[in-house]
């Protein structure tokens, strides 16, 4: 039997969460921005955070107030793992952006600690321990940012499973991050209220056409359900600019788009690359004449998953 590792570096990306249509249920990872998490076996049984640095530095360093930290301390609990982590976070996203910051910084550590054991586990079996980290900053168990991060591409994300939704290889996305924050617990204090029964309806009805188009590759089912009647109404006058920016993504071409995870971002999803550059251009523009700075991030819809680096 060869002897575990000692110490990995593992990066997980940014996400969209959402889609717009499946909240809290459905997202997609955004290729090229991240966190980065170094673990390291210790003797002791427990998890320490030893350094967080990058474009957040002011999170907590108690590791049970930590979503990293706290995902940690789920996995060794459940495996009672004689060892314990050391972890220090680089973190590569914003908080309150909409990118899946807090998420991605929980995956990381996963990924990297879980290159840790003598039996690694599935990302299916390292879920519930995402969800658990996930759930120190938003205060919910939803797994719509870490569940893409963890499988890559577009994940219908249960409370008890993931699954992996097909998209068209050329698909892509236009992810605009606003200079502005939006914190999560914020963004969903405005939901509380009454929806009517309708509502659900058509809600449910446009998820599954999003689904479906996706799985057979028809842009036309897309086109027809990528419209959230539900959340965005409540959320779009927390977004300096949004109703321009959404119209100038779908002017540009679009499938359709809406907030990005509680937002301020806001994405677009394109049938090409080409489409989504020139997409998220507009968008940028649209943010300007608003006022409002930003940076454009194109991926596609099938991005990669979190992974552990050399």
């Amino acid at each position: 039997m060869s002897t575990p590792r000692q110490h990995a570096r593992a990066f997980s990306p940014g996400s969209v969460g959402n889609v717009g249509v499946g909240f809290d249920l459905l997202g997609h990872g955004i290729a090229g921005i991240g966190d980065i998490a170094t673990v390291r076996r210790i003797d002791a049984p427990t998890v320490r955070i030893t350094a967080i640095r990058g474009s957040v530095t002011d999170l907590p360093l108690d590791a049970a107030h930590n979503t990293a930290g706290a995902a940690l301390i789920a996995l060794r609990e459940a495996l009672r793992l004689p060892f314990g982590f050391e972890l220090e976070l680089d973190k590569g996203l914003p908080l309150g952006s909409g990118l899946g910051g807090s998420a991605a910084s929980c995956v990381a550590a996963l990924v990297a600690a879980n290159a840790l054991l003598e039996t690694p586990l599935s990302p299916q079996a390292l879920y519930p321990y995402a969800l658990t980290g996930e759930a120190v900053a938003s205060g919910g168990r939803h797994g719509d940012n870490v569940g893409p991060m963890l499988l890559g591409g577009l994940v219908l994300a249960t409370p008890e499973r993931l699954i992996a939704i097909h998209v068209p290889a050329a698909w892509h996305a236009a992810v605009v991050h606003p200079h502005a924050v939006l914190e999560t617990r914020h963004a969903r204090a405005v939901l509380a209220g009454a929806y009517a029964l309708p509502e659900f309806v058509a809600q449910s009805a446009n998820l599954a056409q999003v689904l479906l188009g996706c799985e057979r590759g028809d842009a036309a089912l897309v086109r027809a359900g990528l419209s959230d009647v539900l959340v965005e109404p409540r959320r779009a006058p927390l977004i300096h600019g949004f109703a321009a920016v959404k119209q100038a993504a779908l002017q540009a071409g679009a499938m359709g788009a809406s907030i990005s995870g509680a937002g301020p971002s806001v994405f677009a999803w394109c049938e090409d690359a080409a489409t989504a550059a020139r997409a998220g251009t507009a968008m940028q523009a649209a943010f300007a004449a608003a006022g409002v700075a930003s940076d454009l991030h194109v991926t596609p819809i099938a991005s990669p998953p979190a992974q552990v680096l050399p």
